[in-house]
């Protein structure tokens, strides 16, 4: 057994925000009250600190198959508990994709072997080639949650109607990643600091905006639940808004980057700060934290894509691949530029990294309850850190490493079990 002692209990789905302790028997929660006490259970003194749900993280690349120089599923589990982070959804752009039932249950094989809760989407469309469709009802028999081809837009409308149809039959719904290569330059270069630093044309914000404006209405008219992935521009906070006023099942993540920082980084941090859709302007920043605030926004999702450094260090930085590990910022991120800013209360913010996302796929995840899972992470949500160059992840590629934050996970706890702990 374990007694979470003395913490200040915050559950965004109950409202529940008090002092108070837990305690676990086996992979449940027994009891959340005052002065609970066992004396054959282990005890952690969490006076000070906030006892959360395990954060729920639904957009992350963990490259396994054909990619593990960058990370594999192991490395991505150690990354996630270190972030405070027990249930994860995988992105289906592995090596070779996940397109069929063999590929799917290999990748749920290796994750049913790691500690936390990592499920995965299978690809829209074969192989990514964005025009044949897979056999949405198959994957989703096999383990799938949902259906994404994150990584590479769908450029064909009449596929994505025909995916949202069919994701609406089977109960199910496609993620997006919106950008029209017909309408960029060189992705992960922001369209201003392209031009005004590089002399390149940069990845616009017509080419999002026009593509999330796009396939919101076609979820309006076929009436399926389509989900927006990684917002990073104001246009398209307000088209997302939009289709959810005309009706529309239309969900939508950011990103903690894109709350975070500016195209300004790329000036300092160089590769580490390139990513795809790039870091905007700081009106794109605010726009991005209005829609968090007014709920447009349900999600945050950390988009973690770990590379290894000899990509990410080469001469021409038009050459690195984009992408930065998040998995092991985003609390502190989110507490520093969201909550010690006052944008949102511990509340809010919390609920868009655990219930929230939890409840988009369909996760018994995000929650604090009598007899509900011991998903549990625990935090000091006003310390301070340096983030370091070490991480648990196999790769380092983050434009945050040098900057101080406030939010240090403490424990994170799945199923019952501790699965990290600060300073060990």
């Amino acid at each position: 057994m374990l007694l979470i002692k003395n913490g200040r209990v915050v559950d965004p789905q109950s409202g529940l925000d008090q002092v108070a302790n837990v305690l676990i028997d086996g992979k449940k929660i027994v009891k959340i009250g005052q002065d609970l006490s066992s004396d054959d259970a282990q005890v952690i003194d969490a006076t000070g600190l906030v006892v959360a749900p395990g954060l729920v993280d639904v957009h992350v690349h963990f490259r396994e198959p054909g990619q593990t120089h960058k990370e594999d599923i192991h490395t991505g589990a150690l990354a996630a508990a270190a972030g405070g982070v027990t249930s994860v959804v995988m992105m289906a752009n592995t090596n070779p994709t996940i397109s069929t039932v063999e590929t799917l249950k290999e990748v749920l094989d290796s994750a049913a072997k790691e500690k936390i809760h990592i499920h995965t989407v299978a690809t829209i469309t074969k192989d990514f080639d964005g025009e044949n469709l897979t056999d949405f009802e198959v994957l989703l028999e096999n383990g799938a949650v949902a259906f994404s081809d994150d990584g590479i837009p769908l450029t064909n409308a009449g596929v994505v109607r025909d995916a949202l149809k069919l994701a609406k039959k089977h109960g199910s719904f496609i993620a997006l990643h919106e950008e029209d290569p017909n309408l960029n330059g060189v992705l992960g270069f922001n369209e201003d600091v392209a031009e005004k630093h590089f002399h390149i044309c940069g990845a616009t914000g017509v080419a999002e905006y026009s593509m999330v404006a796009r396939d919101v209405m076609i979820a309006y008219a076929t009436q399926a639940h389509v989900h927006i992935q990684h917002l990073s521009k104001a246009e398209s906070v307000k088209v997302v808004e939009f289709a959810q006023q005309l009706g529309a099942q239309v969900t939508a993540e950011a990103a903690p980057q894109h709350f975070s920082r500016t195209e300004d980084l790329l000036l300092t941090k160089g590769v580490n700060a390139k990513m795809n859709p790039p870091l905007r302007l700081e009106s794109d920043r605010l726009a991005v934290i209005e829609g968090l605030k007014s709920g447009v926004i349900s999600v945050i999702a950390t988009d973690h894509a770990p590379h290894h450094a000899d990509e990410k260090n080469v001469a021409d930085m038009k050459q690195a691949p984009s992408g930065m590990t998040g998995l092991e910022t985003s609390l502190s991120l989110g507490l520093t530029h969201l909550v010690e800013e006052g944008y949102l209360t511990l509340m809010d913010y919390l609920a868009k990294m655990t219930s929230n996302p939890a409840r988009l796929y369909g996760l018994d995840a995000g929650y604090l309850s009598e007899n509900g899972p011991a998903d549990i992470t625990v935090f000091a949500d006003k310390e301070k850190r340096i983030v370091s160059d070490q991480f648990h992840s196999k790769a380092a590629n983050s434009p945050f490493i040098g900057d101080e934050l406030v939010g240090v996970v403490k424990y994170t706890i799945c199923n019952g079990e501790i699965v990290y702990q600060d300073g060990q």
